[in-house]
Protein backbone atom coordinates (compact mmCIF):
# COMPACT_ATOMS: atom_id res chain seq x y z
CA UNK A 1 0.00 0.00 0.00
CA UNK A 2 1.33 3.44 -0.93
CA UNK A 3 1.99 5.93 1.87
CA UNK A 4 -0.18 8.99 2.27
CA UNK A 5 0.30 12.14 4.35
CA UNK A 6 -2.11 14.91 5.32
CA UNK A 7 -2.78 17.94 7.44
CA UNK A 8 -5.97 17.87 9.53
CA UNK A 9 -7.67 21.01 10.85
CA UNK A 10 -10.85 23.07 10.82
CA UNK A 11 -10.75 25.16 8.76
CA UNK A 12 -7.80 23.86 6.77
CA UNK A 13 -8.31 24.93 3.15
CA UNK A 14 -5.98 27.91 3.72
CA UNK A 15 -3.09 25.70 4.88
CA UNK A 16 0.23 26.02 3.06
CA UNK A 17 1.40 22.66 4.42
CA UNK A 18 0.61 20.67 1.22
CA UNK A 19 2.69 23.12 -0.84
CA UNK A 20 5.53 23.08 1.67
CA UNK A 21 5.77 19.30 1.86
CA UNK A 22 5.52 18.99 -1.93
CA UNK A 23 8.41 21.46 -2.25
CA UNK A 24 10.48 19.55 0.29
CA UNK A 25 9.81 16.33 -1.62
CA UNK A 26 10.98 17.84 -4.92
CA UNK A 27 14.08 19.17 -3.22
CA UNK A 28 15.20 15.78 -1.88
CA UNK A 29 13.80 13.64 -4.70
CA UNK A 30 10.97 11.97 -2.78
CA UNK A 31 7.45 11.95 -4.29
CA UNK A 32 5.09 13.11 -1.55
CA UNK A 33 1.34 12.44 -1.47
CA UNK A 34 0.10 15.08 0.99
CA UNK A 35 -3.40 16.60 1.18
CA UNK A 36 -5.51 18.78 3.48
CA UNK A 37 -8.42 17.12 5.31
CA UNK A 38 -11.04 19.22 7.08
CA UNK A 39 -12.28 17.66 10.32
CA UNK A 40 -14.03 19.11 13.35
CA UNK A 41 -13.10 17.85 16.83
CA UNK A 42 -16.24 15.69 16.92
CA UNK A 43 -15.38 13.93 13.65
CA UNK A 44 -11.59 13.94 13.84
CA UNK A 45 -11.09 10.46 15.33
CA UNK A 46 -13.25 8.88 12.64
CA UNK A 47 -11.49 10.86 9.88
CA UNK A 48 -8.07 9.91 11.20
CA UNK A 49 -9.04 6.23 11.35
CA UNK A 50 -10.30 6.32 7.77
CA UNK A 51 -7.06 8.01 6.71
CA UNK A 52 -5.01 5.25 8.38
CA UNK A 53 -7.04 2.58 6.58
CA UNK A 54 -6.20 4.24 3.24
CA UNK A 55 -2.49 3.99 3.99
CA UNK A 56 -2.01 7.14 6.04
CA UNK A 57 1.57 7.07 7.31
CA UNK A 58 1.85 10.51 8.85
CA UNK A 59 -0.22 13.58 9.60
CA UNK A 60 0.21 17.15 10.66
CA UNK A 61 -2.43 18.55 12.99
CA UNK A 62 -3.48 22.18 13.18
CA UNK A 63 -6.14 24.17 15.06
CA UNK A 64 -8.36 23.14 16.79
CA UNK A 65 -7.30 19.48 16.89
CA UNK A 66 -3.87 19.34 18.53
CA UNK A 67 -5.02 18.41 22.02
CA UNK A 68 -7.50 15.85 20.68
CA UNK A 69 -4.76 14.37 18.51
CA UNK A 70 -2.56 13.86 21.55
CA UNK A 71 -5.25 11.79 23.25
CA UNK A 72 -5.42 9.48 20.21
CA UNK A 73 -1.72 8.59 20.36
CA UNK A 74 -0.59 5.32 21.91
CA UNK A 75 2.79 6.87 22.73
CA UNK A 76 4.38 10.28 22.32
CA UNK A 77 7.66 12.16 22.49
CA UNK A 78 8.64 14.01 25.62
CA UNK A 79 7.94 17.37 23.99
CA UNK A 80 4.43 16.28 23.01
CA UNK A 81 3.78 15.05 26.54
CA UNK A 82 5.03 18.34 27.99
CA UNK A 83 2.66 20.19 25.70
CA UNK A 84 -0.29 17.86 26.09
CA UNK A 85 -0.77 18.41 22.37
CA UNK A 86 0.45 16.82 19.14
CA UNK A 87 0.95 18.47 15.76
CA UNK A 88 2.77 15.55 14.10
CA UNK A 89 1.59 11.94 13.97
CA UNK A 90 3.63 8.97 12.78
CA UNK A 91 1.91 5.67 12.01
CA UNK A 92 3.51 2.88 14.01
CA UNK A 93 1.92 -0.45 13.08
CA UNK A 94 -1.71 -0.12 14.09
CA UNK A 95 -1.25 2.92 16.33
CA UNK A 96 -0.20 6.55 16.17
CA UNK A 97 2.97 7.99 17.67
CA UNK A 98 2.66 11.67 18.59
CA UNK A 99 5.20 14.47 18.41
CA UNK A 100 5.04 18.25 18.65
CA UNK A 101 7.36 20.19 16.34
CA UNK A 102 5.75 23.61 16.83
CA UNK A 103 8.01 24.88 19.60
CA UNK A 104 11.21 23.67 17.98
CA UNK A 105 10.09 25.25 14.71
CA UNK A 106 9.36 28.57 16.40
CA UNK A 107 12.69 28.70 18.24
CA UNK A 108 14.56 27.79 15.04
CA UNK A 109 12.86 30.63 13.19
CA UNK A 110 13.31 33.25 15.90
CA UNK A 111 16.93 32.47 16.79
CA UNK A 112 18.17 31.38 13.37
CA UNK A 113 16.30 33.33 10.71
CA UNK A 114 15.58 36.44 12.79
CA UNK A 115 18.66 36.32 15.07
CA UNK A 116 16.67 36.97 18.24
CA UNK A 117 18.39 36.27 21.53
CA UNK A 118 15.58 34.79 23.61
CA UNK A 119 17.57 34.51 26.82
CA UNK A 120 16.03 36.22 29.86
CA UNK A 121 13.27 37.87 27.82
CA UNK A 122 10.25 38.65 29.95
CA UNK A 123 7.54 36.98 27.89
CA UNK A 124 3.77 37.31 27.45
CA UNK A 125 1.97 34.38 25.82
CA UNK A 126 -1.54 35.20 24.64
CA UNK A 127 -3.63 32.04 24.38
CA UNK A 128 -3.64 28.67 26.11
CA UNK A 129 -4.87 26.26 23.42
CA UNK A 130 -2.97 23.75 21.33
CA UNK A 131 -0.71 26.32 19.67
CA UNK A 132 0.30 27.89 22.98
CA UNK A 133 0.87 24.47 24.53
CA UNK A 134 3.17 23.52 21.65
CA UNK A 135 5.49 26.50 21.95
CA UNK A 136 5.59 27.24 25.70
CA UNK A 137 7.92 24.39 26.76
CA UNK A 138 10.44 25.13 24.00
CA UNK A 139 10.47 28.85 24.80
CA UNK A 140 11.24 27.99 28.42
CA UNK A 141 14.01 25.62 27.30
CA UNK A 142 15.42 28.37 25.07
CA UNK A 143 16.05 30.44 28.18
CA UNK A 144 13.32 33.07 28.28
CA UNK A 145 12.77 34.77 31.62
CA UNK A 146 9.43 34.79 33.39
CA UNK A 147 6.48 33.65 31.29
CA UNK A 148 3.06 35.23 31.79
CA UNK A 149 0.07 33.48 30.17
CA UNK A 150 -3.30 35.08 29.49
CA UNK A 151 -6.35 33.62 27.80
CA UNK A 152 -10.03 34.47 27.45
CA UNK A 153 -10.94 31.52 29.69
CA UNK A 154 -8.96 31.41 32.91
CA UNK A 155 -9.31 27.66 33.48
CA UNK A 156 -7.39 27.02 30.24
CA UNK A 157 -4.65 29.34 31.45
CA UNK A 158 -4.45 27.58 34.80
CA UNK A 159 -4.33 24.16 33.13
CA UNK A 160 -1.39 25.17 30.93
CA UNK A 161 0.51 26.71 33.84
CA UNK A 162 -0.02 23.53 35.87
CA UNK A 163 1.15 21.40 32.93
CA UNK A 164 4.37 23.39 32.54
CA UNK A 165 5.19 22.78 36.19
CA UNK A 166 7.38 25.83 36.88
CA UNK A 167 5.28 27.91 39.31
CA UNK A 168 8.11 30.29 40.17
CA UNK A 169 8.69 31.14 36.53
CA UNK A 170 5.32 30.69 34.79
CA UNK A 171 2.45 32.91 35.90
CA UNK A 172 -1.28 32.83 35.02
CA UNK A 173 -2.96 36.20 34.63
CA UNK A 174 -6.44 37.43 33.77
CA UNK A 175 -7.18 39.46 30.66
CA UNK A 176 -8.18 42.36 32.89
CA UNK A 177 -4.67 42.35 34.40
CA UNK A 178 -2.90 43.22 31.15
CA UNK A 179 -2.60 46.95 31.74
CA UNK A 180 -0.89 46.37 35.08
CA UNK A 181 1.71 43.84 33.88
CA UNK A 182 4.30 46.34 32.60
CA UNK A 183 6.62 45.90 29.62
CA UNK A 184 7.57 42.65 27.92
CA UNK A 185 10.58 41.77 25.80
CA UNK A 186 8.63 39.14 23.87
CA UNK A 187 4.89 39.00 23.15
CA UNK A 188 3.58 35.88 21.42
CA UNK A 189 0.07 35.71 20.01
CA UNK A 190 -1.02 32.07 20.01
CA UNK A 191 -4.74 32.71 19.46
CA UNK A 192 -6.68 32.33 16.23
CA UNK A 193 -8.66 35.53 16.79
CA UNK A 194 -6.96 37.19 13.83
CA UNK A 195 -8.71 34.84 11.43
CA UNK A 196 -11.91 36.70 12.19
CA UNK A 197 -10.12 40.05 12.11
CA UNK A 198 -10.42 40.24 15.89
CA UNK A 199 -7.86 40.82 18.62
CA UNK A 200 -7.88 41.13 22.37
CA UNK A 201 -7.60 44.70 23.56
CA UNK A 202 -3.88 45.01 24.23
CA UNK A 203 -2.63 48.10 26.06
CA UNK A 204 0.40 50.00 24.67
CA UNK A 205 2.04 49.70 28.09
CA UNK A 206 3.05 46.11 27.19
CA UNK A 207 5.61 47.42 24.71
CA UNK A 208 9.17 48.27 25.72
CA UNK A 209 12.31 49.42 23.93
CA UNK A 210 13.24 45.99 22.53
CA UNK A 211 9.89 44.21 22.41
CA UNK A 212 9.57 41.52 19.77
CA UNK A 213 5.98 40.76 18.73
CA UNK A 214 5.44 37.28 17.29
CA UNK A 215 2.21 35.96 15.81
CA UNK A 216 1.99 32.20 15.32
CA UNK A 217 -0.48 32.87 12.49
CA UNK A 218 0.57 33.88 9.00
CA UNK A 219 -1.08 35.73 6.12
CA UNK A 220 -4.26 37.68 6.77
CA UNK A 221 -4.76 36.09 10.19
CA UNK A 222 -1.56 37.77 11.45
CA UNK A 223 -2.49 41.27 10.27
CA UNK A 224 -4.45 42.56 13.32
CA UNK A 225 -1.82 41.66 15.93
CA UNK A 226 1.16 42.79 13.85
CA UNK A 227 -0.64 46.04 13.00
CA UNK A 228 -1.05 46.65 16.74
CA UNK A 229 2.63 45.85 17.26
CA UNK A 230 3.71 48.27 14.52
CA UNK A 231 1.43 51.05 15.76
CA UNK A 232 2.82 50.72 19.28
CA UNK A 233 6.49 50.71 18.35
CA UNK A 234 7.59 47.09 18.77
CA UNK A 235 11.22 46.58 17.79
CA UNK A 236 10.54 43.34 15.87
CA UNK A 237 7.36 42.09 14.21
CA UNK A 238 7.36 38.47 13.07
CA UNK A 239 4.56 36.32 11.68
CA UNK A 240 4.27 32.54 11.80
CA UNK A 241 5.37 31.73 8.24
CA UNK A 242 8.93 30.85 9.23
CA UNK A 243 7.74 28.75 12.13
CA UNK A 244 5.34 26.92 9.78
CA UNK A 245 8.16 26.02 7.39
CA UNK A 246 10.55 25.00 10.17
CA UNK A 247 8.08 22.78 12.01
CA UNK A 248 7.14 21.20 8.68
CA UNK A 249 10.79 20.38 8.01
CA UNK A 250 11.07 18.58 11.36
CA UNK A 251 7.89 16.62 10.58
CA UNK A 252 9.22 15.80 7.10
CA UNK A 253 12.43 14.43 8.61
CA UNK A 254 10.44 12.27 11.04
CA UNK A 255 8.55 10.69 8.14
CA UNK A 256 11.18 10.46 5.42
CA UNK A 257 14.49 10.36 7.26
CA UNK A 258 16.01 13.38 5.53
CA UNK A 259 16.03 17.03 6.63
CA UNK A 260 15.15 19.49 3.84
CA UNK A 261 16.64 22.95 3.36
CA UNK A 262 14.00 25.39 4.60
CA UNK A 263 15.44 28.65 3.25
CA UNK A 264 14.44 28.26 -0.43
CA UNK A 265 10.88 27.24 0.49
CA UNK A 266 10.53 30.05 3.03
CA UNK A 267 11.97 32.56 0.56
CA UNK A 268 9.49 31.59 -2.15
CA UNK A 269 6.50 31.82 0.18
CA UNK A 270 7.69 35.12 1.68
CA UNK A 271 8.16 36.66 -1.77
CA UNK A 272 4.70 35.51 -2.79
CA UNK A 273 3.20 37.00 0.37
CA UNK A 274 4.96 40.31 -0.35
CA UNK A 275 3.50 40.40 -3.85
CA UNK A 276 -0.01 39.81 -2.51
CA UNK A 277 0.38 42.61 0.05
CA UNK A 278 1.63 44.96 -2.69
CA UNK A 279 -1.27 44.01 -4.95
CA UNK A 280 -3.73 44.87 -2.17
Amino acid sequence: MSKHYAVFGHPVAHSLSPRIHAAFGRQVGIPVDYVAIDAEPSTFEEALSAFAERGGAGANITSPLKEVAFTLCSDATERARRAGAANTLVRNGDTWHGDNTDGAGLVRDLTGRHALDLRARRTLLIGAGGAARGVAPELLDAGIGDLFIVNRTSHRTDALVDLLGQPGRVHPRYIDDLAALGEFDLIVNATSAGRAGQLLHLPPSLVGRRTAAVDLNYGEAAIPFLAWARANGCHDMIDGLGMLVEQAAISFARWHGVEPDTDPVYGELRAEHARLVTAD
